[in-house]
């Protein structure tokens, strides 16, 4: 029996029965587990073949170009060549620029210090100073430096999905940056958006549904560890920013991680 005749007798099969089960005329030798065994069969042939069909469709729409095709001059300009050495003054700038991005990133700092406060102010005189001083330190240092694997994680998993598998991870003291970065992988405007708002979206979530249902002191430090964590997103929100100013317009990014630059070009 050739491909085609098969398929076409389990799908034939799997209707038959499914319209006999829901029109209630299933007859009595047509026992459930036919019906069970003629799914199984029907979707387990095609699962696989769906399953990479739609990884393909994933690498298709994030991963369209390679290095070697931004540097056709005909087609493509570098617009931005960033060292990592210089990430600081490259935030810094494009936190100051007032878009809706960065009214959004300080609208939501606004929001959750003013949240710590008030939860700081209901907590006093219920609880010794000491127990307060030491949330405060789970709030404040144990809890982001913990969350440090998590919230790079979050970054790299998007990547990943889309193709990107020369991805490193890495760490400068200096200008306390901690950092995710494919090498030699062309990014689309929109991955690259999702590689950088999912750790602050999902984390975020988390953090104030906790909120919402720890009690006390455990409220005070999750409040400060929300606010902190916000503020470790300044950099997913700078480049946010400066794609969202150059909206309308193809940028595609690059890293070299090797070299520590990353490269930014715009479709002509």
């Amino acid at each position: 029996m050739d491909k085609l005749s098969r398929t076409k007798k389990l799908f034939m099969q799997m209707y038959q029965i499914t319209d006999q089960l829901v029109s209630g005329r299933l007859a009595p030798k047509m026992r459930p587990g036919r019906f069970c065994v003629a799914i199984f069969r029907f979707y387990s042939h095609y699962s696989l073949k769906y399953i990479s069909k739609k990884v393909h469709l994933l690498k298709a729409i994030f991963m369209v170009l390679k290095v070697e095709d931004l540097e056709d001059q005909c087609k493509y300009r570098q617009i931005l060549k960033i060292s990592y050495d210089d990430l600081i003054p490259f935030i810094l700038d494009y936190l100051k620029r007032v878009t809706g991005v960065t009214i959004f990133f300080w609208s939501a700092c606004t929001i959750f210090l003013g949240t710590a406060l008030r939860i700081r102010m209901n907590i006093a005189g219920y609880f010794p100073f000491k127990e307060i001083l030491l949330h405060s330190g789970i709030g404040l240092i144990v809890m982001p430096l913990l969350c440090i694997p998590l919230h790079e994680f979050l970054h790299i998993v998007p990547y990943y999905l889309s193709g990107a598998r020369k991805i490193r991870v890495g760490m400068d003291l200096r200008q306390y940056l901690f950092y995710v970065t494919a090498h030699r992988y062309v990014a689309t405007p929109r991955q690259f958006r999702i590689v950088a708002i999912i750790p602050f979206l999902l984390i975020t979530i988390a953090l104030i549904f906790l909120l919402l249902t720890l009690p006390g002191l455990w409220k005070w430090s999750i409040s400060l560890f929300l606010l902190v964590h916000t503020t470790m997103c300044a950099g997913d929100f700078a480049l946010l920013n400066f794609y969202f100013i150059k909206k309308g317009r193809k940028v595609y990014t690059w890293d070299d991680a090797d070299k520590k630059i990353a490269y930014f070009y715009e479709e002509i």
